[in-house]
């Protein structure tokens, strides 16, 4: 069923009411105003949580000349890992699986094709044992690791639970197991550590309890050592952001007293990274801030202040911590966040190659990094298997998926 044309113009003169009380002229001066005045440094209750990187800046570069710019590394790799997505079956299982793969560009065949599987589990059957046992193993002629994982039992958050231990510790396996052949650039499909699970450290008791669990602490574990693997090779690594979220920078000004019209910290920055001209977006360069360095919000736990969800980190606990800076390409109007250990862009030499790497490929491809969609492509597990991998746990459970009405209303689409 579609809207009648009556309708669609019915809304249309909604959205030109709520135009009317929307002053678009002083949203881009508190922008500007946010810029100029709170950001070096930002505070929260006394203390600095966000602070540029040298001098604070907004950059534009022709794509064009971005595209035909020399790349600093020849060779890099990329990891990624997809899901199935939480399922719940009837006789009370509910578990996703999450499969991580690296690549490299240019491509190397044998990294590609290997894999780490993970099947995470929530039940409360106290009984509960894998008929494989605990631990990994090998599989495919070595190529690939699976395991099975039960989950800590949460009956109000197995669906994240399963999906979040599963993606996390799927990756940071899989980057920490094939860490030895990054040779110059290792960029990671998403944030720098797993912000999820350091997050459940600060939200209700029943996540706080999880996030001190050992299968959390095993996912942070594994990239704060891939972290120092990388670190004391000297090779960078990075994690690219597609999907920002973060409402930090938003939050952090409102409690100061103030008044933000932007919804999250995408929407701040993408306006003030945005360039316009006579009503329309310009296209013609991408645009970007500095660098900044974050020990605040969900950067915290990895902060020299931090815990790190009380995982052991053998150096320094500063050089951690998480610094960033934010990519925005009007082509598609869409924001990325790149992020990268303070050991890291410490160095000025070493951030500025990062950026003039990644503003290089979001130039040229119109989206994350080759590597980061070799990785996507390699690691996704497409509607199809989703349905596949489903019904053959059906037949091994005996038991159907817990079916919702938008099972059966785009099982067609």
């Amino acid at each position: 069923m579609t809207l009648d044309r009556i309708h669609v113009d019915t809304v249309a003169r909604l959205a030109s009411a709520i135009a009317a009380g929307v002053d678009d002229e002083d949203n881009e001066d508190v922008t500007r105003r946010v810029w100029d005045e709170f950001l070096d440094p930002l505070r929260a209750e006394g203390r600095v949580v966000l602070e540029p990187m040298g001098e604070q800046a907004l950059y534009a570069v022709a794509t064009e000349d971005a595209v035909l710019d020399d790349r600093p590394f020849e060779t890099t790799h990329g990891v990624d890992s997809g899901t199935m997505n939480p399922t719940a079956f009837k006789n009370g299982l509910v578990l996703d699986v999450a499969q991580a793969a690296m690549a490299a560009d240019p491509s190397d065949l044998d990294i590609h094709r290997d894999r780490t599987v993970l099947v995470t589990v929530h039940t409360t059957d106290a009984t509960f044992a894998p008929a494989v046992g605990d631990g990994w193993h090998r599989y495919d002629d070595g190529h690939g690791e699976r395991r099975v994982l039960q989950v800590p039992r949460s009956r109000r958050y197995a669906d994240e639970t399963v999906h979040e231990l599963a993606l996390s510790l799927a990756e940071s396996r899989h980057a920490l197991a094939h860490a030895d052949a990054i040779e110059e650039l290792l960029v990671l499909d998403g944030p720098l550590y797993p912000k999820r699970l350091l997050n459940w450290g600060t939200r209700d008791s029943e996540r706080r309890e999880l996030a001190h669990r050992e299968e959390v602490r095993e996912a942070v574990r594994n990239y704060v050592r891939l972290t120092e693997t990388l670190i004391e090779r000297d090779v960078p690594l990075v994690g690219f952001v597609k999907n920002p979220t973060s409402g930090y920078v938003t939050r952090t000004l409102s409690r100061a007293g103030v008044e933000t019209p932007w919804p999250d910290d995408t929407a701040l920055f993408g306006r003030l990274l945005e360039r316009r001209e006579d009503g329309r977006r310009l296209t013609d360069h991408l645009t970007l801030t500095n660098w900044f360095r974050s020990t605040g919000g969900p950067d915290e736990p990895m902060s020299a202040g931090g815990d790190a969800l009380g995982v052991e980190r053998e150096l320094d606990p500063e050089l951690y911590e998480v610094t960033f800076q934010l990519l925005y390409d009007p082509r598609t109007d869409v924001l990325f966040k790149i992020e990268a250990p303070y050991a890291v862009t410490r160095d000025e030499t070493t951030r500025d190659r990062i950026t003039r790497q990644l503003l290089a490929e979001v130039a040229d491809r119109e989206g994350p990094p080759a590597a980061v969609g070799k990785a996507d492509d390699l690691a996704g597990i497409g509607r199809a298997e989703k349905e596949s991998l489903r019904r053959k746990f059906e037949e091994q459970f005996d038991a159907e998926f817990e079916r919702t009405y938008d099972d059966v209303r785009w099982a067609d689409a």
